[in-house]
């Protein structure tokens, strides 16, 4: 289980940080938002290059996701593991649904600032 943070960096292309509650304390704290989703996805679904709709978590419930970036690696990530997605910008990155099951996810926007 992991927190992470995907955002775009000044090339365009999106990136991914790993995190934690230590380095990070803000993370534990309350933030607005404005509903949550859950989603269920077969096995093998692919979405092409795309920026994230808007700042957002998303959580790996059960299954696996493969995330692609620009730079041509993937990364892996299963149930518990939570995404803070920033990459709003540039050229996206790519989302695999992974494992022998459909994978559970759930999103959940982040208001806009004040």
């Amino acid at each position: 289980m992991g927190i992470y943070r995907m955002y775009t960096g000044d090339d365009g292309q999106t990136h991914i940080e790993e995190t934690s509650l230590a380095n990070h304390p803000e993370l534990s704290e309350a933030v607005k938002t404005t509903t949550i989703t859950f989603r269920e996805n077969e096995a093998g679904r692919f979405i092409d290059w795309h920026p994230a709709p808007r700042r957002q978590y998303v959580i790996c419930i059960s299954g696996g996701i493969e995330i692609g970036l620009g730079d041509g690696s993937t990364h892996t990530f299963g149930p518990g593991d939570a995404r803070l997605v920033e990459d709003t910008t540039g050229q996206g990155h790519t989302t695999r649904t992974i494992g022998d099951g459909p994978g559970i996810t759930c999103t959940v926007p982040l208001a806009a600032a004040d």
